[in-house]
């Protein structure tokens, strides 16, 4: 009986850091569009307003996702010209609330006297476990645009679990996306 327990135990604690482990890097994905002549791009500005303030105002946290969009941007050799520039870049993020549901065979054991075998038999017994977990799914959309041409050339989207956090933690957090989606970022500027 102990031994099943034990097993239980470790069976959950590996579950249970499988999970963590996947909700702390966020799926990135991105694309190119392959008429997209990125040998002339040079300078890039914000484009107005961000779909990440639809509001009207900025936030702290579009003003974070901004300031490392940029820096990924800059270090990629790009120049902020807001008066003319090559690229617009826009932003934009959402959230949405999920519902995993996973149902487990499971097998556990009844036990009896037995009159005739004169002691205790185990009778195994199937039957199924459910969990449900609830989860907010956050997507963040980095989206790159030729001025002159005025189409969409690269799009980098990265998407992970979010949870509640420290501000200073839910910096980091958004730097490491930031920079996650812009690693697939295979361009740099035009010299």
């Amino acid at each position: 009986m102990k031994l099943r327990n034990a097993f239980r135990l470790i069976t959950v604690l590996l579950l249970s850091s499988l999970l963590a482990a996947c909700a702390s890097t966020p799926r990135v994905s991105s694309q190119a569009d392959p008429s997209g002549d990125f040998g002339r791009y040079r300078s890039f500005a914000f484009y107005s307003p961000l779909a990440l303030e639809q509001n009207g105002y900025t936030t702290i946290t579009s003003n974070r996702i901004r300031a490392a969009v940029q820096a990924q941007m800059q270090a990629r050799g790009y120049v902020l010209d807001e008066a003319k520039p090559d690229l617009w870049v826009n932003l934009n993020a959402y959230l949405q609330d999920k519902t995993r549901v996973t149902t487990m065979p499971q097998v556990d054991y009844d036990y009896y006297y037995s009159y005739r075998a004169r002691g205790y038999v185990a009778v195994p017994y199937w039957r199924d476990r459910t969990d449900v977990h609830q989860y907010t799914e956050g997507t963040l959309n980095v989206d790159v645009v030729d001025v002159q041409r005025n189409r969409l050339v690269w799009e980098g989207v990265a998407v992970g679990t979010v949870g509640r956090s420290t501000p200073d933690k839910r910096g980091a957090q958004i730097d490491a996306a930031v920079a996650a989606i812009f690693a697939q970022y295979p361009y740099r500027a035009a010299r």
